[in-house]
């Protein structure tokens, strides 16, 4: 099985994170996806590191091996005319092109959008920036922190001192986005035959995500602000202590409160306990009396009851944990390639799946400029004129 995407031919002239993340997600459903990069330098991540594993005199860096699987690299030098001319032949076959420049860098090179839809009339062009490509701050440059915070993500996220999430969340909803999107304009293209430009941004994805805290302020006038980890809206429903580590809770409904307290020995029809608009009024009172209950539990034995009793509950996993947990590898969510500097890598594994078949080869993350020679075959092999065009 190649997967959905089998037979569309992605080009992806992004770097960094959100964009090489879209075409990556494009590559694991089946898409070729070729990489163009720098020559001698390449993907802005493959200098981001520590860490950096394989040979001292060529390491590779393990933030661009997580962006890059299932793609080709072909290094061109954008400014040179062999450069322009391979791309633009790469245009001419391609379904998807991928980029995140700045706003106006690709029409500087000479491939503005309307260029681009005369060399193909059907290509897809997916355009990610870092705050929108128009209005009053279009074209300002965008890295995935600066993004969380003025998107406002920060100041949801810790308790107190605005805190950035763990991993670059805004370049990551970014990709995935964007190749939503791509999709879309794909199916669309089966009917009009015609491409489109699919348009996203860090600032977009973001606050694409704010969900009810969104609404918190559209609606009801209030401006969220960090709650750590308990929920604003929810309680019981966040981390506790119990006697040998840490325990999350979600107490979702008043069935399961009812449920949890008689278990437990709390209050379930107080006054500030009885329904959760009560308990989260009274949230200090109620995460304390839930803490003084699970006190002299051990974690083991409160997962084990409270799974009896069908309430929500989990531990904390750190990521060595993640990995190892059987739940984890059921899921393929762990897949093994053969790259050409390093050998048998594991990499974390895409998220969907597909009943009846998807993809099952897949390619490790490129060396730079694997390709050059493979893409140049291909261009010319598909550009040969048939017995009929020959002289």
């Amino acid at each position: 099985m190649k997967g959905p995407l089998d037979g569309t031919v992605v080009l992806d002239l992004s770097r960094a994170l959100a964009g090489p993340h879209a075409a990556m997600m494009l590559g694991d459903l089946g898409a070729r996806v070729i990489k163009v990069e720098s020559p001698g330098t390449g993907d802005d991540t493959r200098g981001w590191g520590p860490p950096f594993v394989g040979p001292q005199d060529a390491p590779e860096s393990t933030y661009f091996l997580s962006c890059n699987r299932n793609k080709e690299s072909m290094t061109l030098d954008l400014k040179s005319e062999d450069g322009v001319r391979t791309l633009t032949r790469l245009v001419r076959h391609s379904d998807v092109l991928v980029e995140n420049f700045r706003t106006g860098v690709l029409d500087r090179l000479g491939f503005p959008t309307r260029r681009l839809h005369e060399l193909n009339p059907r290509l897809v062009i997916l355009s990610i920036t870092g705050f929108g490509h128009d209005g009053p701050e279009g074209g300002r440059a965008g890295y995935d922190q600066i993004a969380q915070g003025e998107a406002g993500l920060m100041s949801l996220t810790g308790d107190g001192e605005p805190t950035r999430v763990g991993v670059p969340i805004g370049d990551l909803l970014a990709g995935i986005y964007g190749a939503y999107g791509v999709v879309a304009a794909l199916h669309e293209r089966t009917g009009t035959g015609k491409g489109r430009v699919v348009r996203t941004s860090l600032l977009a994805a973001i606050v694409g995500v704010h969900a009810f805290q969104g609404t918190r302020y559209t609606v009801a006038g209030e401006t969220p602000r960090g709650s750590g980890n308990h929920h604003p809206s929810i309680c019981p429903y966040g981390l506790f202590r119990c006697s040998d580590g840490l325990l999350q809770l979600a107490i979702g409904s008043d069935a399961l409160w009812l449920k949890f307290a008689k278990a437990f020995g709390l209050p379930a029809h107080d006054d500030g306990y009885a329904s959760n608009s009560q308990r989260v009024r009274n949230r200090d009172a109620v995460n304390s009396a839930v803490n003084a209950a699970f006190a002299d539990a051990k974690l083991d034995d409160l997962l084990t009851r409270l799974g009896a009793l069908g309430i929500p509950a989990g531990e904390v996993r750190s990521l060595d944990r993640v990995y190892e947990w059987e739940q984890t590898r059921s899921q393929g969510l762990l897949l093994e390639v053969e790259h050409q500097s390093l050998g048998r890598i594991v990499l974390p594994g895409p998220p969907l799946r597909f009943d009846g078949g998807a993809r099952v080869e897949h390619l490790p993350p490129p060396m730079l400029g694997q390709h050059n020679d493979a893409v140049r075959a291909w261009l010319d092999a598909i550009e040969e004129p048939g017995p009929q065009e020959k002289p």
